[in-house]
């Protein structure tokens, strides 16, 4: 009986990662089944100094966004794709389609924060069962599932201008607060109950400047970046939201 054949794929590696390899791409034979994940593995066991990075790192399958978890082909092409937005350290602004890690907190702190911080302020949201504000146009929608738990949400991005609000955004915080060290990421995708979908950090001398800055973060990502959010429940969903806001809120949010 012929033994099944190897899974032959070239991965590629970009920016930080191709440093840290010191090589853009990398030939890979995997047994039959093996799943990105798996490819992952068998680079980290070449190149360990990329094992950190992986909270962080999206794939790409010929081209195309996938989930560690598919399952990988003969011939296929792997696309390690690091942070598609940062800056030099002191901003870390990402969307990401894969679950946040337990510790992912304690994890932007420990990237952002220098001895010259007395306050690290984190904020964690999470899926939650109540339902939210259905946006104008769902109210029909949100009626039909009214009394009920939801069960997940959907989170949809125009990426490149998401990442470019939250850049206007991390701008304002540093100009109205003087806090320039603050991570925004946001999930895209599903996410089920009680997981997290956004996480923001602030680090800053002072307590006050870290708490306001934490809080106008996740207030102008939710009033202005071009992320949308349905609501799932066991026979359908509603999308929830407000039109979105063009700029800051006049309000200054205590500047």
């Amino acid at each position: 009986m012929t033994a099944p054949a190897a899974v032959r794929v070239r991965v590629r590696l970009f920016a930080m990662q191709r440093e840290q390899a010191g090589t853009r791409e990398v030939a890979l034979e995997l047994a039959p089944g093996a799943t990105i994940e798996t490819a992952w593995r068998a680079l980290v066991e070449q190149f360990p100094a990329l094992e950190p990075g992986r909270t962080a790192v999206r794939f790409a399958r010929n081209g195309e966004y996938a989930d560690a978890a598919d399952r990988l082909e003969d011939g296929d092409e792997l696309a390690c794709i690091p942070p598609v937005s940062g800056g030099d350290g002191a901003r870390i602004l990402e969307l990401r389609d894969t679950p946040f890690e337990p510790a992912i907190l304690s994890q932007l702190a420990d990237r952002l924060a220098t001895d010259d911080d007395g306050g690290v302020v984190a904020f964690l949201g999470r899926t939650r069962r109540t339902p939210g504000t259905p946006a104008p146009g769902q109210e029909a929608a949100a009626a039909r599932h009214a009394g009920r738990s939801v069960e997940g949400l959907e989170y949809e991005a125009l990426e490149p201008m998401a990442l470019r609000t939250l850049a206007e955004i991390a701008d304002e915080i540093e100009a109205r607060f003087g806090v320039a060290r603050i991570a925004i990421v946001h999930r895209t995708g599903a996410v089920p109950l009680g997981e997290p979908s956004v996480a923001v950090v602030a680090c800053a001398a002072h307590r006050d400047a870290a708490f306001d800055a934490a809080r106008y973060a996740i207030d102008e990502t939710k009033s202005r970046a071009p992320i949308w959010k349905a609501e799932r429940f066991a026979d359908g969903h509603v999308w929830i939201g407000e039109p979105a806001r063009t700029g800051p809120d006049a309000a200054g949010h205590g500047s």
